[in-house]
């Protein structure tokens, strides 16, 4: 029996619509906003040499919910031929039929004219910039009918809040920031591809690309070498930010835990290699925390 109030309003209808836009905008797995996130923070608190002014910081925390949310609505958008042929994915709004394609652009706009909404409230070098994330979110989901390495255009949209919380924090955007928004490209391949791993099968039968296609069998070998080279470079940021002993502390536990990732996708199993995936959540939180005591002590 459905719900209707003295105004024939019907609020199941509408709790059923919210519900579904929130897991279109996988706002019930926060992974993604996670993984947005750190980046952002690490180069918040090295642009500020501590802690930021707290509206940037308020502005950039809810800048990253609202992007990634897009992000996911604007993927399952270009994906909506795809996903119902993949296990993983077939269950989703727009593949399952929950969701219309139309709505699906509907809330991309809002969540995008609401982030731009933030922006805003910056200074105009950083509402510049917001054009450039818009740009690479927008065209991310569809790069992977086009090319092996889709990859990197998420980690390119990723590191974008880098420059960006350079720009909001000190009105530039030094050599530092683009060592870090290098950095999380080379995180974002290296992730995005253990993901990818896991539906490489699947994605060959219905003729998506991504780097765990084009890797093959040198995928763990590949990874490998982005992770030591992601590392070498976290180390480099160390010495140029000058973060001290602390903080290179920090970077034997995140060597730690690309050796532990190493070891779940050692058989490429797809369970495994989300694991691996999830696992970078932590990664991301210890190079924070390192940063973060570098910074203060």
């Amino acid at each position: 029996m459905k719900n209707f109030n003295s105004k024939g309003v019907d609020w199941d209808h509408i709790r059923e619509r919210a519900y579904q836009y929130a897991l279109l905008a996988r706002l019930h797995r926060p992974i993604g906003i996670l993984l947005l996130l750190w980046p952002t923070l690490w180069a918040l608190w090295i642009a500020a040499d501590g802690w930021p002014r707290l509206g940037v910081l308020v502005v950039f925390v809810l800048g990253v919910i609202l992007m990634r949310s897009a992000g996911c609505v604007i993927n399952d958008y270009a994906d909506r031929n795809f996903d119902p042929h993949v296990s993983r994915t077939r269950d989703r709004p727009i593949a399952s039929g929950k969701v219309s394609a139309d709505e699906a652009m509907l809330l991309f706009m809002a969540l995008t004219f609401s982030a731009f909404l933030l922006v805003l409230t910056m200074n105009t070098f950083t509402i510049l910039l917001s054009f450039g994330g818009v740009g690479l979110a927008a065209i991310y989901p569809f790069m992977k009918r086009y090319t092996h390495m889709p990859q990197i255009v998420l980690g390119m949209a990723f590191a974008w809040a880098v420059p960006m919380a350079f720009a909001a924090q000190t009105g530039e955007v030094p050599r530092v920031a683009w060592l870090i928004y290098t950095i999380t490209v080379l995180w974002a391949v290296i992730y995005d591809t253990m993901y990818a791993m896991a539906d490489r099968e699947e994605d060959l039968k219905i003729g998506v690309k991504s780097t765990a296609i084009l890797f093959g069998d040198a995928d763990r070998v590949i990874i490998a070498i982005l992770q030591a080279t992601m590392l070498l470079a976290l180390y480099l940021l160390g010495q140029q930010a000058q973060l001290g002993l602390a903080y290179n502390l920090s970077l034997l536990v995140v060597l730690g835990l690309m050796l532990y990732q190493q070891y779940l996708i050692r058989y490429r199993q797809p369970a495994q290699c989300i694991r691996a995936f999830l696992n970078n959540n932590w990664l991301g939180m210890v190079v924070f925390i390192g940063i973060l005591l570098g910074k203060t002590l």
